[in-house]
């Protein structure tokens, strides 16, 4: 009976550490998570920046010419 005792309880020893090293993960992922959460909303506003600078320059751009017209003036000349 004794060594049954001695046996649970080395389970519940090994429980315990699992239970331990389980919480530390846990802790390094949430600590990861979060990190790479900040990290995905500075590119995420890194990418919006850069359509807003794209869409700027595209603004300035001259409206193309419409092709039908220019071979239209070709062709009368």
């Amino acid at each position: 009976m004794i060594s049954e005792f001695q046996d649970l309880s080395d389970k519940i020893s090994r429980l315990a550490e699992l239970t331990q090293s389980l919480r530390h993960e846990n802790a390094q992922l949430r600590e990861s998570n979060k990190l790479l959460s900040d990290e995905n909303v500075a590119f995420m506003q890194r990418l919006s920046e850069a359509q807003r600078r794209v869409e700027a320059l595209l603004a300035q751009l001259p409206a193309p010419e419409d092709d039908n017209e220019t071979d239209e003036a070709e062709a009368t000349e």
